[in-house]
């Protein structure tokens, strides 16, 4: 997926909706519902010249609010992990999804990013990345 956009090449989720990344639910409702209206196909049925355009933009519109209006997709896209196109690993989104929470928590606390890349190293059970911390950084970037 493009990280400036969408996973059509559009631009990016928050930009199609027209809201800022720190938009509340709400404001992805409002702004969906707004836009969903005003590009919903069925209202260009008769024009044929703009029929193709509206239906495009329908479904970047619908795209964007399926990821935006659930936390845990929202959460993957912000972090640049989520990809419309893969089949959905529900096991993998949850364990993202931990992380990041333990990332954020980790933030508040004080823990360090060594901190939190040992955690990582127990959680897959890579002992030996504690010992190399190059070995570290190219696990949680997935660099050689």
């Amino acid at each position: 997926m493009d990280r400036k956009g969408g996973s059509r090449g559009g631009s990016c989720y928050y930009s199609v909706l027209g809201i800022r990344r720190d938009a509340s639910f709400s404001d992805i409702r409002t702004a969906y519902r707004k836009l969903a209206m005003k590009w919903h196909p069925d209202r260009y049925a008769t024009n044929p010249g703009v029929a193709g355009e509206a239906k495009r933009r329908f479904q970047q519109i619908q795209e964007a609010y399926s990821v935006l209006s659930d936390e845990s997709k929202r959460s993957m896209y912000d972090a640049g992990l989520y990809d419309p196109f893969e089949e959905e690993d529900q096991g993998f989104c949850d364990f993202m999804q931990e992380m990041i929470s333990m990332m954020n928590n980790g933030k508040d606390e004080g823990d360090s990013f060594e901190d939190l890349q040992r955690m990582f190293a127990e959680m897959v059970g890579g002992d030996d990345l504690n010992t190399d911390p190059t070995k570290q950084f190219s696990v949680l970037t997935r660099e050689p």
